[in-house]
């Protein structure tokens, strides 16, 4: 084996020369324990894996052997032994990480007393152009190029090594055991591929662990956003203050205006109409009346009962409610409805559907399953399946507002109000051909309360479906207002629902993780939430366009009075 010379630890530590390549890369030049094996990397692992695999059923068949024929466990044969040493070897192999990591170290720590074994290194490769360490921001100016950041010895290796793609960023997580650890490097390794700095992305201050395998992969930091308190928000006989995570101006402002105008008025009542995540695979037949054949199995009345115990199996919480089918051509659409708890449940009603085609499988071996998800369902896409038929929470919300709110919070009238209602949100959406769209900004708040409470912001799509409609009741001195939201999609376990930050929200609206009483009670009490949140904020925002308000609110609290060039 060819040896090589390794740099000694000091000089390591020494500063590289001016115009050194090898300094302009970020790169060090060191041996890897890999280089003591007699075969690559890739080739020793599956060596020593399959001695681990064959020593241990060696051992365990001679075990039993033993015990039948009542030989006593400690006289060993030659071959027995070998196994076990086999068995050690690979094992403390495989512990240590393929033995890298120990090897590595060992090696590390005699550099300098074998240095005169070894050969002087060959001059390391001038860098490419695409790593290049110092290309400046395009807001700053290119006199001011961004230095290094100073690293532990152990972390400017990795870092390099990422940056020379020797190591995928995607495993450091898993290679160093400490996800902050990681995401530190990662983001280096970043700033020095592109160049350009990131502080003004935070990395201190946040727990790496709780996200890891669950929310986020390959972290380099957090985005900091700013949570706003709307309320009280009196629903159903109890006040909630609901936390808005926004950055627009003017939206929890309003969306707290009309919390305070229900407030006044007595406040507002919610029901949930319907409580069913769904999930419609696709499966293709050779024939069109070999589909229709399933169809006609799944919508049997007879047969529901069987296949609900079969999707049942999936879960303690899920329960099948319904199953839509659809053809097209020799290509079947199934959509399955379930109920999923405190979980907003996609997984949840995924894993059942999965039970049912495998079952159905035995009777229609010729089925194909094109797709687990065939669009039918439908998930993070308009679709008027979802606003006709539901997904996940179906809930309406109400509230009569007094007169003299209306005037004295609102600064507008009864009439006024209704008639805007009918111009906009319900003809001007109809002439925009708009799709659940009949509403002034209830994305706005849904969102808003979407990510404040860990739940998945592209499923804002579906959840803001939304009608506001208004009438003036009382021989017309006050305002009746209610908002019908068919699909909103949320949870209270599960997902970003566990971070710190999102749990706080969850329990500040005190419904934090799962029911103990009924379950999937609190993530329905989540929806009403939503929902009367969307009535409050329609409510202010309909007032402010109806008494003109709304550019004049906007240039008051949505402005920024910063000198952006001064920004860098």
């Amino acid at each position: 084996m060819e040896l090589r010379r390794r740099s000694s630890s000091k000089a390591n530590r020494a500063p590289a020369a001016v115009g050194d390549p090898a300094a302009a890369s970020g790169t060090v030049t060191r041996i890897q324990a890999s280089d003591a094996l007699p075969l690559p990397i890739r080739h020793t692992n599956k060596l020593f894996s399959l001695l681990f695999m064959v020593s241990i059923y060696y051992l365990m068949c001679r075990w039993r052997e033993k015990i039948r024929t009542s030989t006593p466990l400690h006289v060993l044969t030659l071959a027995e032994i070998s196994a076990i040493v086999g068995f050690v070897a690979s094992l403390i192999y495989l512990i240590s990480f393929f033995g890298i990591a120990y090897v590595q170290s060992f090696i590390s720590s005699h550099d300098e007393d074998d240095d005169f074994l070894l050969a002087p290194p060959p001059p390391a490769p001038a860098p490419t152009p695409t790593f290049a360490m110092t290309v400046p921001c395009s807001l700053c100016s290119p006199k001011n190029p961004i230095p290094a950041s100073p690293l532990a010895g152990d972390d400017e290796d990795i870092v390099s090594d990422v940056v020379a793609g020797k190591i995928p960023s995607y495993i450091l997580e898993t290679k160093l055991g400490d996800c902050r650890r990681a995401a530190g490097i990662r983001r280096e390794a970043l700033r020095r591929i592109t160049g350009r700095g990131l502080e003004g992305l935070p990395l201190d201050g946040f727990d790496y662990d709780a996200i890891l395998g669950q929310c986020c992969e390959m972290p380099v930091g957090y985005v900091q956003l700013p949570v706003g308190i709307a309320g009280p928000l009196i629903l159903d006989g109890r006040p909630y203050f609901v936390p808005m995570a926004t950055t627009e101006g003017c939206l929890v402002a309003s969306t707290n205006r009309g919390c305070k105008a229900i407030a006044e008025s007595g406040g507002a009542e919610s029901v949930v109409l319907r409580d069913g995540m769904t999930r419609a695979p696709v499966v293709r037949f050779d024939s069109a009346k070999r589909a229709a054949e399933l169809k006609f199995f799944l919508e049997e009345f007879g047969n529901f009962e069987t296949l609900a115990l079969v999707f049942n199996r999936s879960s303690r919480f899920a329960r099948l409610q319904r199953i839509q089918c659809s053809l097209a051509g020799k290509n079947l659409y199934m959509r399955f409805s379930c109920s999923t708890g405190d979980a907003m449940g996609m997984n949840m009603v995924s894993k059942g559907v999965q039970n049912v085609l495998d079952f159905l499988q035995n009777d229609f071996p010729d089925m194909d399953v094109i797709s687990i998800s065939g669009n039918f369902c439908s998930d993070k896409k308009p679709a008027a399946i979802n606003w006709i038929e539901g997904r996940g929470k179906s809930v309406v919300c109400e509230a009569i507002i007094k007169e003299e709110t209306v005037k004295k919070v609102l600064k507008t009238t009864v009439s006024a109000l209704v008639e805007l209602n009918t111009l906009k949100n319900l003809a001007g959406s109809a002439v925009a051909g708009a799709l659940g769209g009949f509403n002034a900004h209830a994305s706005n708040i849904v969102t808003a309360i979407y990510i404040a409470t860990g739940q998945d912001p592209a499923q804002n799509v579906e959840s803001s479906h939304c009608i506001t409609m208004m009438e003036a009741v009382n021989d017309g001195k006050d305002l009746h207002i209610s908002v019908t939201m068919p699909s909103i999609e949320v949870g209270t376990v599960g997902g970003g629902t566990q971070l710190p930050s999102q749990s706080t929200c969850l329990n500040l609206l005190g419904v934090k993780g799962a029911s103990t009483d009924s379950p999937g009670a609190n993530s329905r009490r989540l929806a009403t939430i939503v929902a009367g949140a969307v009535l409050a904020g329609e409510l202010s925002l309909m007032s402010a366009l109806a008494a003109g308000q709304l550019v004049k609110s906007h240039m008051k609290y949505n402005r920024s009075n910063k000198d952006i060039s001064q920004v860098c």
